[in-house]
């Protein structure tokens, strides 16, 4: 009889799965639920991507690309960097085409960290960057961000979490859960920190086309000093609803890319050859898809924010992403306590705050990239919810 738990790595089997596939996958056993679970667009990926797509494989072109990615698609990476985030990259040696933004972050990690060295990790945060820290012999150092704060890293919390052994600072801004965001000024802040330091940054800026805020999104690699110790990964999931194409990118100095890329070599080839084409177009042709969804995604999201804190769910106004994070405090149950009671007395799926780190507890993620039909319904069931636990 094999003793598999004398077999397994004992560092994989000490993590615990996703929270948000525990809800997940829960909801997907039961009937007639309304789901705000999950971080995936309702947008079909829009028909000159799709169309892009179809088109290369009509042509054949269903080879291996070059480790990198096509040229093509790296040379559009950086006018698309330079175009919207006034940042400059050269396509030969700092960009890499990757499978979705997660393998990014994973290759970035350990290309970078080495047993026993430190990555520092603000939470809430999105679930990955603890675990692959784990897998990588790093040391995760939390930063509880607070919601007095707007949910940013502050820079006395930064400069504390600081020691000898601090080797990354990973900043995942616009953030999964909060929809926190980093303004110019508390990234020249952050910076100061840092500088005179031999720390890199792991910028995660996914949701970089999704903000809401008065002045766009900026980069932290366009900040004064941050571009030489700044990878910054970015994909097109989110902005151009294009989850199941599996395609993100990576771009950094060449010294660090080199080694990136060497982990994508042995561990993935490349990218999907299809999926490259049709970022291209993404790229190139996708601007105004993606303000037509941003738009729809700032109207639900002013939606689902009045309407927590109609209800007593007090909720702070979520500047990027599309995630609301309402405290649920008032009604004095745990996170999962409020999340396992609501869907089971009336099928709606939220997620739990501690899926995100222990500074979640007390609040729960709801997505908005659902229908407003969605939304509403979904609003005015945990409004019953939280009326009926409020009288117990």
């Amino acid at each position: 009889m094999m003793e598999y738990e004398k077999i397994l790595n004992p560092t994989i089997a000490a993590i615990k799965p996703s929270g948000i596939r525990k809800f997940f996958d829960i909801t997907a056993s039961m009937k007639n639920v309304i789901s705000l679970g999950v971080g995936e667009p309702d947008f079909q990926t829009p028909w000159a991507i799709r169309k892009a797509g179809i088109n290369s494989l009509e042509k054949g072109r269903t080879k291996y690309t070059s480790n990198r990615g096509t040229e093509e698609l790296r040379r559009a990476i950086a006018e698309y960097m330079q175009r919207k985030f006034a940042v400059s990259y050269q396509p030969e040696s700092e960009i890499l085409v990757t499978v979705g933004g997660s393998e990014a972050i994973d290759a970035c990690v350990r290309a970078l960290v080495s047993p026993g060295d430190e990555v520092i990790i603000p939470q809430p945060s999105y679930v990955c960057y603890e675990p692959i820290t784990r897998l990588a012999g790093g040391v995760p150092v939390i930063i509880e961000t607070k919601a007095e704060d707007d949910f940013k890293v502050t820079p006395d919390q930064l400069e504390k979490a600081i020691s000898d052994k601090t080797k990354l600072l990973i900043l995942p801004y616009p953030c999964n859960p909060t929809g926190a965001i980093m303004e110019r000024e508390d990234l020249q802040k952050l910076a100061a920190v840092l500088r005179g330091t031999n720390i890199m940054v792991l910028s995660d800026e996914i949701y970089g086309e999704l903000t809401f805020a008065e002045n766009p999104h900026v980069s932290a690699a366009s900040i004064d000093g941050m571009w030489e110790r700044t990878v910054t990964v970015g994909g097109f999931s989110k902005a151009f609803s294009m989850t199941g194409w599996r395609l993100g990118f990576a771009c950094g100095p060449a010294p660090i890319l080199t080694e990136i890329t060497k982990i994508h070599q042995f561990a993935i080839m490349c990218a999907p050859t299809t999926s490259q084409y049709a970022a291209i177009e993404a790229l190139r042709g996708g601007d105004e898809d993606v303000e037509h969804m941003r738009r729809e995604y700032d109207m639900r999201r002013r939606m689902m924010v009045t309407g927590f804190n109609r209800i007593g769910l007090p909720c702070r106004e979520p500047k990027g992403a599309f995630y609301a994070f309402p405290s649920i405090r008032t009604t004095g149950m745990t996170s999962d306590e409020f999340c396992e009671k609501l869907l089971y007395s009336k099928q709606v799926a939220v997620v739990p705050g501690t899926a995100f780190g222990a500074g979640g507890e007390g609040f729960v993620r709801a997505s908005y990239c659902y229908s407003v039909e969605h939304i509403k319904e979904a609003i005015s069931r945990i409004g019953e919810f939280v009326k009926e636990v409020q009288h117990v």
